[in-house]
């Protein structure tokens, strides 16, 4: 039995009637012949890898009135059948059909009597291809554990990979009782005043060193020294002391405007999802000087003020963009638990020029990553560790009754996340991954999600948003895709920025 952390519960404590925790994906691949059944060749692939697919086969027991974070347990009503599912496109399945479905799917919750995962074949797309949707809950992986688990689900050759069997027969747990979950969250509870003493002063000052602020210093050093006993030596037990490090720069000033995606989001959901030239990509940062990911986030940007220009409500200010980021070390005793953060990126959509777009993206992400280094990260995911499941929920219902969303101004306008994926071609049972399109999630305030994923020599992308607030989601994706095609232009590239899907 394995306890959440506190930022794997936020994604449980998040969902409400129209905001969800779980995360998706769409891959595309080629039958390598014309009696190949994709369905019971995938269920084949994942029964056979269950036993290096821990996430899988955990459901949740959480914790009676919910005053600390639930666990995982080993389901012992686990049931494969439930989870991998079989469906079809009328044939040929098109984009728009694929897009439909896949927003449906995802506008519903997973049910947390059962491990927090679906996975769905779906058959009768063109040109001899199939696709396979996978809905995975945030609160058990995050992009780059999501990422190795799509590597173990598929095989690195046509031929198929040798899956050794288990060392022993894997044996469920049993579902601990009320009283016994209590007990363990009672020894939980009794560490946590001390734990979020020392982590607020240590945290308090990083944030004075980030911000030049030597009063903010010298008050939270002296907070942290009043820890230095023997109450200190306990809870500094098994941790390093933090060395000094030079001052970095100031913090950038950000402030997100209000967009027509900042309201109050339904159950409702759009899909879209195209593919880009990796190559083209590469050629246009080097023409540039910039990075693959300053293109991405040039093109969104472009993308989005043209949209914001079409519907007469371009902010005068510049748009403000969250940036996942993986803290991962490669050091993690437990690898199936969400290891991110994520820096705030100043969106230059108040600037019409190209090239200045681009120069102003890389600027901002630079003093962005230079301010996100300068406090560590897992000191803020640290945080999540104290409020109760119980009070993080209220507050999440309250918002959402309130309309929060569109009361307040947003801390940011949406997410923006470039996940690097595989260079090397994948198979499952023979058929040939062709694209992998993330589906990410939206939430209350910010209905609008732009996610893009790298295989091969391709970015896959998958936008996601509130039906209502966002209805022409192909329209913005084009006009993204644009973008780039554009940036292309600009520095006389020719190779062709789309792909076929």
């Amino acid at each position: 039995m394995k306890q959440l952390s506190g930022l794997d519960n936020t994604f449980l404590s998040m969902e409400t009637a129209s905001q969800f925790g779980h995360v998706s994906s769409v891959s595309v691949y080629e039958r390598p012949s014309e009696d190949f059944e994709p369905f019971p060749a995938w269920r084949a692939a994942i029964e056979k890898r269950l036993h290096l697919l821990e996430p899988l086969r955990r459901r949740l027991v959480e914790v009676p009135f919910n005053v600390d974070h639930p666990y995982w347990v080993e389901d012992p009503e686990f049931d494969l059948d439930y989870h991998v599912r079989h469906t079809a496109l009328p044939p040929p399945g098109g984009d728009e059909q694929m897009s439909k479905l896949v927003a449906r799917l995802i506008g519903r919750p997973l049910d947390r009597k059962r491990p927090l995962w679906e996975s769905y074949v779906v058959e009768g797309l063109a040109d001899n291809r199939f696709a396979i949707f996978t809905k995975v809950h945030h609160a058990t992986v995050d992009g780059a554990s999501g990422a190795e688990l799509l590597t173990l689900m598929l095989d690195q050759t046509p031929e198929g990979d040798v899956i050794e069997p288990p060392a022993e027969p894997w044996k469920p747990e049993r579902v601990p009782s009320d009283f016994e979950v209590l007990n363990r969250a009672a020894a939980n509870l009794v560490r946590k005043p001390g734990r979020l003493a020392l982590l607020s002063a240590r945290t308090a000052r990083e944030v004075g060193r980030a911000t030049r602020n030597p009063v903010l210093v010298a008050a939270a050093n002296q907070w942290r020294d009043s820890l230095r006993g023997p109450v200190g030596a306990v809870m500094n037990m098994g941790r390093s002391r933090d060395e000094d490090r030079d001052p970095p720069p100031p913090l950038p000033s950000l402030r997100a405007p209000r967009t027509p995606w900042n309201k109050t989001i339904t159950a409702h959901r759009n899909f879209s999802f195209q593919s880009t030239s990796l190559e083209a990509v590469k050629a246009i940062k080097n023409a540039m000087g910039a990075t693959v990911n300053d293109v991405v986030m040039g093109a969104c940007t472009g993308g989005l003020r043209a949209y914001l220009e079409e519907k007469g409500e371009l902010p005068a200010e510049p748009l403000v963009a969250m940036v996942p980021v993986s803290i991962r070390t490669g050091d993690e005793v437990e690898k199936w638990t969400n290891r991110v953060s994520g820096l705030l990126a100043s969106l230059p959509t108040d600037e019409g020029d190209i090239g200045e777009r681009v120069r102003k993206v890389y600027e901002a992400m630079v003093a962005s990553k230079d301010m996100f280094n300068a406090i560590p990260a897992e000191m803020l995911t640290d945080f999540t560790q104290f409020p109760s499941p119980a009070t993080f929920a209220r507050a999440t219902r309250m918002a959402t009754r309130f309309r929060l969303g569109e009361r307040l101004n947003p801390p940011v306008n949406l997410v923006i996340s470039n996940v690097p994926g595989p260079r090397t071609p994948l198979y499952s049972s023979g058929a040939k991954l062709l694209h992998y399109y993330p589906v990410s999630t939206i939430t209350d305030g910010q209905g609008l999600n732009i996610t893009v994923q790298s295989y091969l020599d391709t970015l896959d992308w998958g936008l996601v948003s509130c039906r209502e607030l966002v209805p022409d989601l192909d329209h913005l994706l084009d006009l993204i895709i644009r973008e780039m095609e554009l940036m292309a232009k600009l520095v006389n590239i020719d190779v062709p920025v789309r792909q076929a899907v």
